[in-house]
């Protein structure tokens, strides 16, 4: 954070000095006590109960609200600030110091794809600025006063994921971030609990387009269909493309498979770039593109993409090949789990080693509220249609994608547990050398969790 007086801060938002002084200098922000971590933070509290033992470990500290307040004991290292509204005051310190911030700022989003795509951009871009970005995956709604304050003087651009789990949760994260450059990677069949209906969540995730700025550039997936069901009418900014099939202003050839990774061509602006990107599968290539269309809005040249992209590591449990049970091949992808992320993990199976044997172990869709059968018998018309020889499910809900496989092919052999441990048992007994096992499901399922690492050698 850009270090602020409180006496500063305290102009920007109509505030009366009650306690304390002008002069503490600020450098973290907070709405809830256990946001509190550190020293010469200024709290906006929305309640005059407060849990003193909790904060002093933290003075000296700044405290801004709207209604009386009884302090006692340690006082000399506590300002408090009072106004009129906090929440008017608050938005008035969020938008004061984004006002501050002049570089550009990319938010991405999208079903599945969006790690990875902001991890591709981190990475080409921290070769010679310093990039803010999300940590991890740590996209929730109460990451971003953070993330915006993580932004300082040094900083040169930031990239941020912003998830939907809900309506309105892009134009939450935008109300702070206020993105210069927006990435939609794909839009499929996910959090419909709350979205209730697939348009429904199709308009959450096209919030985008109004996040934003008039002059903002909006980059999407052109062969992604639920994509084109986006109303871009009235968006007045720049529309970048990306994909595969269709004519797109970033458009990648000569697809192959290696052992290194993705091999493919790029041709923008009726030139060619010859790209590795390091992980597997048709998705990849998307990510890819997403972050080179990206990138290049900042002013970064595709022969520098093409050098720097070599040296980008992959996620971890995103398709990571490993040696595992009885020397067979292992997939790992259980970091999540929707319907697009699974047809894409599918065709990576497909692809590798023809000749071998395929059992896919997949766990349960979360987040999906009534929706939860059509999605997960969605599921199982994919593995259904994928070559693979054997399917072992894991989870009740799980139980629908083995029932549906089934019931159209007796082709596939199905298995379907509640737990890993059974399963474990099965695969002992049916993988060799000559096997690959993809293992997809959430990071959030322990069975899921404990039997990838009971698979790894």
């Amino acid at each position: 954070m850009k270090p602020l007086t409180t006496g500063y801060i305290r102009q920007i938002i109509s505030g009366k000095l009650v306690h304390g002084t002008d002069d503490l200098l600020i450098h973290h922000g907070a709405y809830r006590l256990k946001q509190v971590r550190h020293s010469h933070t200024i709290l906006f509290l929305k309640r005059n109960i407060i849990k003193w033992d909790r904060l002093k470990p933290y003075f000296p500290i700044a405290i801004v609200t709207d209604r009386e307040m009884e302090v006692s004991g340690r006082t000399e290292e506590l300002t408090i600030i009072r106004v009129e509204n906090l929440q008017d005051s608050y938005w008035k310190f969020i938008n004061h110091y984004r006002a501050s911030i002049n570089i550009p700022v990319i938010a991405v989003t999208g079903t599945s794809g969006k790690t990875t795509t902001k991890e591709m951009i981190r990475h080409l871009l921290s070769i010679n600025r310093k990039v803010a970005h999300t940590n991890s995956t740590n996209n929730s709604r109460t990451a971003h006063l953070s993330y915006l304050l993580g932004i300082d003087d040094t900083t040169e651009v930031a990239v941020f994921e912003t998830a939907v789990g809900a309506p309105g949760d892009i134009s939450n994260a935008a109300a702070y971030l206020k993105p210069t450059i927006g990435i939609i990677t794909n839009i499929g069949e996910h959090h419909l609990n709350y979205c209730k209906t697939l348009e429904g969540y199709i308009a959450a995730k096209g919030e985008m387009c109004n996040a934003l700025q008039p002059n903002g550039v909006l980059i999407i997936n052109a062969d992604d269909q639920n994509t084109k069901k986006l109303d871009l009418k009235s968006f007045t900014g720049k529309i970048v493309t990306v994909g595969i099939h269709s004519k797109c202003d970033f458009k990648a050839t000569d697809i192959c498979f290696s052992s290194e990774g993705m091999f493919m061509t790029v041709e923008h602006m009726k030139k060619k770039y010859r790209i590795l990107v390091p992980g597997l599968g048709e998705h990849q290539i998307y990510n890819a593109l997403a972050a080179i269309a990206a990138v290049h809005q900042i002013g970064m040249d595709l022969t520098d993409v093409a050098l720097h992209f070599r040296t980008f590591q992959p996620l971890k449990k995103q398709l990571q090949l490993l040696e595992g049970l009885n020397g067979a091949t292992i997939i790992d992808d259980t970091w999540s789990i929707t319907t697009t992320s699974l047809h894409a993990a599918m065709q990576v199976l497909q692809a590798i080693d023809p000749g071998k044997r395929k059992i896919a172990v997949i766990g349960t869709i979360t987040d999906l509220g009534s929706w939860g059968y059509a999605i997960h018998q969605r599921a199982g018309e994919i593995l259904e249609q994928s070559k693979i020889d054997v399917l072992v499910t894991i989870g009740e809900h799980a139980k629908i994608m083995a029932d549906t496989v089934s019931q159209i092919s007796a082709r596939i052999e199905v298995h379907s547990f509640n737990n890993h441990i059974l399963a474990y048992e099965l695969l002992k007994k049916i993988t060799t050398e000559d096997t690959i096992v993809l293992i997809k499901g959430d990071m959030l399922s322990e069975s899921i969790k404990k039997l990838a690492t009971l698979l790894r050698k």
